[in-house]
């Protein structure tokens, strides 16, 4: 028995790279992995070497320690059971499906504190999707959407369409969403947004702005969500907001820059950037939120949505390669890659 692990070799070219299986020390465990998901986000900077190689891959996460230099295993959505128990671990755990931050691989060793066990009546393909969620209810708190508010948000992948579907069970005014690929709107227009666009369009700003625009006088969107990954969305998320509305950046742009207008319209509005990011709670939540309560919040979420019918792929570990570049060039085929390890 071998451990498979899909190691990031260099800019778009990805290896599986085969070694022992450590021995167990008795506080730890082995699980077996069931399937794993792709961040087209995150992960799609690594393999495209736009994420900054200085930069450390996750402080937050024991598994991906390290910086995001090549070679480099990564990967942070995996679905397993546990196979193998060390000599003080409660045997309670053997057998237990559980979800962990930790690179895509067909074994790995974990302490059983570095996992989460999957609540009753989750499915593994729907458990997978624990970080995006947990990312969407982290922008969902950071944005602080209120009742008969307007919102917009940019960029309908799986996160953007996971914000807003916890966007549309709040009272809204209006969602409207932006994509670039007709099969995300559609998608997005099933999943609770009232409208969705294509930003490239001649004037849909505009017309998106105007559509937002209350019986007060108010003109544009009191909150954005910028989750495209796209430098110039954050451009065009200023502009569909209104006066002293919020903007919130979920991107991770890497080594991506945003070129931006700040001299005109954003200049005089009173518009907020707000970064938001789901490694950390937002100070004036933490003396009632903790990370234990939101991953909470995100397990029953799952368990309403059921986000696995957002899977368009799967592939074997094996075919690493090929999911990797399906995602690269064909963007318009994909929104939820996931590995199975059957």
């Amino acid at each position: 028995m071998k451990r498979h692990s899909i190691f990031f070799v260099t800019e778009r070219k990805i290896e599986i790279v085969e070694a022992e299986i450590p021995a167990l020390e008795s506080g730890q465990v082995l699980v077996r992995s069931i399937n794993s998901a792709i961040s087209p986000g995150t992960e799609m900077l690594v393999y495209r070497g736009q994420a900054p190689q200085e930069m450390a891959a996750d402080e937050s996460i024991a598994a991906l320690g390290g910086n995001l230099k090549y070679p480099l295993k990564y990967g942070y959505a995996i679905v397993g059971e546990v196979v193998e128990l060390g000599a003080e671990v409660d045997p309670d755990w053997l057998g237990r499906q559980v979800f962990a931050f930790n690179p895509h691989e067909n074994y790995f060793v974990a302490q059983p504190e570095q996992l989460l066990a999957i609540p009753e009546g989750i499915s593994v393909e729907d458990a997978v999707f624990l970080p995006n969620m947990e990312t969407a209810v982290n922008f969902a708190m950071d944005g602080q959407p209120l009742i008969g508010e307007k919102v917009a948000v940019f960029g309908q992948g799986i996160v953007g369409l996971l914000t807003a579907a916890l966007l549309a069970r709040y009272p809204l005014e209006s969602l409207i969403t932006f994509d670039l690929i007709p099969h995300r709107r559609e998608l997005s227009l099933a999943n609770g947004a009232q409208e969705s666009f294509d930003p490239r369009e001649e004037y849909v700003l505009e017309a998106a702005k105007t559509r937002l625009s209350s019986p007060s006088g108010h003109v544009g969107a009191d909150l954005v969500y910028e989750l495209s990954g796209a430098p110039a969305a954050l451009d065009q998320a200023i502009t569909v907001t209104g006066f002293n509305g919020r903007v919130v950046v979920g991107s991770w742009y890497g080594q991506k820059r945003a070129n931006l207008d700040l001299g005109g319209y954003f200049h005089r509005s009173r518009i907020k950037l707000i970064s938001s990011q789901v490694s950390t709670l937002a100070p004036e939540l933490s003396g009632c939120w903790t990370k234990a309560r939101r991953f909470n919040l995100a397990w029953k979420m799952i368990a309403e949505i059921k986000p696995s019918k957002f899977i368009t792929q799967r592939f074997s570990l094996d075919e690493a390669a090929a999911a990797y570049q399906l995602i690269d060039t064909q963007p318009e085929k994909v929104v939820q890659v996931v590995f199975t390890n059957s």
